[in-house]
């Protein structure tokens, strides 16, 4: 017998998450062009109350675009891998040891998201589609390499983990 695998479901989900950290760069990208527009016409000063201090904040950088090419051909490329596949198992007539290695591939397969370096700031998390969220304890976060690293306004390392993701 065949292992009751269908890894259409989860090609689905990465591109519903990969989807959501492209967006959740755009938001960041307009919060902080609108931010900067509050700081330039001392929006933040005029609406400050006058008995208390105020410091004004200063500007964020301006958000890059990253690139997101590799990660979406290989969401491209897992959904072209999972027809495949169901049309593989849908055969009969497979070898009894044709279905080990098959039983074997897909068990095995989730091992294929794992980062050998694991995530920036905690190696021992080592999946690059799930992890606890670095700040909110164990609450799940989906790319975590990537989104955390947007949260944390650091590019390089967001299009490193973009890289790394759709490795």
């Amino acid at each position: 017998d065949l292992l009751p695998f269908d890894f259409r479901s989860l090609q689905q989900t990465i591109g519903t998450y990969t989807t959501e950290v492209i967006a959740l760069l755009e938001q960041t990208r307009e919060t902080t062009a609108v931010e900067n527009q509050l700081i330039k016409e001392n929006r933040y000063e005029q609406a400050s109350d006058p008995t208390e201090t105020f410091i004004q904040p200063k500007p964020k950088e301006e958000v890059p675009y990253l690139s997101f090419a590799s990660l979406q051909n290989a969401v491209a490329g897992l959904e072209k891998t999972t027809i495949a596949l169901g049309e593989l198992l849908k055969k009969s007539g497979l070898t009894a040891e044709q279905k080990n290695t098959i039983n074997k591939n897909i068990y095995q397969a989730e091992q294929q998201l794992l980062l050998t370096e694991g995530l920036p700031k905690r190696s021992w998390y080592k999946h690059s589609i799930y992890a606890p969220g670095f700040y909110t304890g164990y609450g799940v976060k989906t790319l975590p390499g990537i989104r955390e690293a947007i949260d944390q306004r650091d590019w390089k390392e967001a299009q490193a983990q973009v890289e790394k993701a759709a490795g």
